[in-house]
Order: C-alpha cells, then sequence, then structure tokens
C-alpha cells in the first residue's frame, strides 16, 4: 500500500499521560523532565524569602494507568506546526491537569487520535473538549477514531478466563463528542493527517506467532446481552512520524497487536529505519511474559538497523523495560508524563544514511 507521509523537520512530543513519572535519571539530548522545564522555561513561582524558583508540587503532573501525548510536527520551515493529541488518559482529571500543568494552549490542538476504544485511552477525551471550549478556543478540534465503537469492554483474569471481574468505563459516544463542537473523523482505514506529517494506521495484521491476542479480553454483546471473546483488538491503530535524517517514530500506546507486529508493518509500509519506539508495549501481565524475550530479541538483533531509543511506557510492565534497557542500555529511555522530546530533522543526514532515496 502506497501512503503519502510526508518526512518532518521537527518533531516534539510532549508526555501528558503516562503512569510513571520521572525526573532525575540522565537524559540523551533532546530529553527533558518536567522539572527542569518548570525551572528553565515556565512562569514557575519564586519562593518569597530565599528568591528561589519554588517546585510548587501542586501544580506538576501526575501519573495515572492510561496514555496520551501531544505531537507537534513541522514538515518544513515555511510551514506552520501541526498540534495533534495522541490518546487522551483514563478519567476526567489527569489529562487536564497536566495540560495546565506544562502549560500547553489547548486552542492550538486541531485533532485527536484515539489509538483504540479502551477508556484507559479515551476517558479524558471529553474533559479535554470541555477544557479546550473553556480556554476560548475559536475553531473545531477533529476527533479521528475508529468506527467500530463497542458498547462496553470488560476484563476475565487467568488462569481460566472465564469470569469478567470488571467493565471498563464506556468510550466516550460519539454524539458527546459533536455536543461539545468536535468533529467526528470515523476512519478503519489507513490515512495521513497533519499537514501530511502524521500517519494513522489501519488493521494491523497479525503475522507473528507469539503476539495472538490479550486472554481474556471481553466485549458487551448488545443484541445477546453476554460478554464474548475479544483476544484481538482489531480497532487499534498506531501512529507514525517521518523524521527527517533519522527514520519513523512509531506511537503505539498499548500494542495490543504485539509491537513486533506494529513495527513489521511500519517497516513494510514505509521501507523506512525505525529510531524511536514510544508507548505501551502490553508485556506486563504475567500471562504475558513469555512473549518479552522474542519482542526483545526482534528489536534488538533481528531487526536492522536497530531503533536508536524505545521508550517503554504505559503497560509495558518492569520486566519487560528490564530486558530492554540490558538489550538497549541508553537507548531504552525511562519515559514518563511531563517529559518532552524535541528531535530535529537534518537534510545533510537524510542524504547520507539513506542515498537511494536521493
Amino acid at each position: 500500500m502506497s501512503v503519502d507521509l510526508r518526512k518532518v523537520q521537527n518533531l516534539k512530543i510532549t508526555f501528558l499521560v503516562d503512569n510513571s513519572i520521572e525526573w532525575f535519571t540522565k537524559l540523551p539530548a533532546g530529553f527533558s523532565s518536567e522539572l527542569k522545564q518548570h525551572l528553565t522555561g515556565h512562569h514557575h513561582a519564586m519562593d518569597p524569602v530565599t528568591n528561589t524558583p519554588l517546585i510548587d508540587l501542586d501544580n506538576y503532573c501526575c501519573g495515572a494507568h492510561g496514555f496520551g501525548a501531544l505531537i507537534e510536527t513541522r514538515v518544513d520551515e515555511a510551514s506552520s506546526p501541526q498540534y495533534t493529541l495522541f490518546d487522551t488518559g483514563p478519567d476526567r482529571f489527569s489529562l487536564v491537569r497536566n495540560l495546565k500543568s506544562v502549560q500547553i494552549n489547548t486552542a492550538k490542538i486541531s485533532r485527536v487520535i484515539t489509538s483504540h476504544w479502551h477508556s484507559d485511552h479515551t476517558g479524558g477525551l471529553l474533559s479535554f473538549l470541555d477544557y479546550r471550549n473553556e480556554q476560548g478556543a475559536k475553531t473545531a478540534v477533529v476527533v479521528d477514531c475508529h468506527p467500530d465503537r463497542p458498547f462496553q469492554r470488560g476484563i476475565a483474569p487467568g488462569p481460566n478466563y472465564d469470569k469478567v471481574i470488571g467493565a471498563l468505563a464506556r468510550d466516550p459516544e460519539f454524539d458527546a463528542m459533536q455536543s461539545r463542537g468536535a468533529v467526528v473523523d470515523k476512519h478503519a482505514e489507513a490515512h495521513v493527517v497533519a499537514g501530511g506529517g502524521v500517519y494513522v494506521s489501519g488493521e494491523i495484521p497479525r503475522v507473528t506467532s507469539y503476539e495472538q491476542g490479550i486472554p481474556g479480553a471481553r466485549r458487551w454483546n448488545e443484541q445477546k446481552a453476554l460478554w464474548e471473546d475479544e483476544e484481538h483488538i482489531m480497532d487499534e491503530r498506531y501512529a507514525a512520524i517521518d523524521v527527517l535524517g533519522k527514520g519513523l517514530v512509531i506511537f503505539s500506546a498499548c500494542s495490543h497487536a504485539g509491537i513486533v507486529n506494529v513495527i513489521k508493518h511500519a517497516v513494510d509500509t514505509f521501507s523506512r529505519p525505525i529510531y524511536m519506539i514510544v508507548g505501551g508495549l502490553h508485556l506486563a501481565t504475567p500471562d504475558l511474559i513469555e512473549r518479552i524475550a522474542p519482542t526483545v530479541k526482534f528489536l534488538s538483533e533481528t531487526l536492522r538497523p536497530s531503533p536508536t531509543y524505545i521508550l517503554p511506557m504505559h503497560c509495558s510492565g518492569f520486566p519487560a523495560k528490564i530486558a530492554l534497557e540490558s538489550a538497549f542500555g541508553e537507548g531504552c529511555i525511562p519515559a514518563g508524563v511531563g517529559m518532552s522530546v524535541d528531535l530535529q530533522g537534518n537534510e545533510e543526514h537524510e542524504a547520507r544514511l539513506f542515498p537511494a532515496k536521493y
């Protein structure tokens, strides 16, 4: 399939929702913790006695079980920046609080991409729309979502996977988005947005032998009034940005399809190297531990060139992070909420590293 994804000159990522917060670990060039941003960039408060920047923790980001990232792209120097929100976290509070903490003007966000219908990725959508309206946004925001919205999803844990112990909060309804002024843009197919600089996938092919769905995933069938198996979350989508002189940055918010399946599809689609992998890898639960070794082996040994950076977030899990750190060393970044990443494209590097494109 041919997709006209334009290379971008600049990419900035701000993590607005994640399970973790990380302030102190040494970070590569281009990465910045929230603490540093507050002390050096934001309009921080000053302690009245010592005249020192105040670390006011009441106004810093909080972690939450979910994911959300602001993606700022600029195709070239003549183009205006495009602001895309990828997922909105799990609840009414986290995203809005953290937007305030890192002082984001939501009026400039023109599109929200929902990676899939799970409330830890869509739960903050309506409160975001309300907050954006309160901030006085003059233009409508587009909500880019899959048309197959389930009535509800639930969890049946192992080892038997036979009893649903909890139903996830229902995802926002299309009418509720529209009533808040959003334009609902339903896509099951792959497409590009943000001036051609952001790719949103369609259905992700399941090709590996070890990434075969999520045991215990359930979906409520309204007609039959019962829970049905739904191990393959087929409405899940990933996003990709091609940074000039670096390669693809992949956003996989939860990797229900399997991160190797995601990467294989991205490489097959674009014939470009993977520079950075961002988001949840869904390797945290005990029944998925066996997937860690083949996943890490593919990313670090089979995939060539291997990614420069991998940011295992949200549902990746501690054992997966340890294994990735062992394989990638400083290339495995302990990313967290409030952190930003600033990538600058380089035309000279593009010509030298990828001469076949010229």
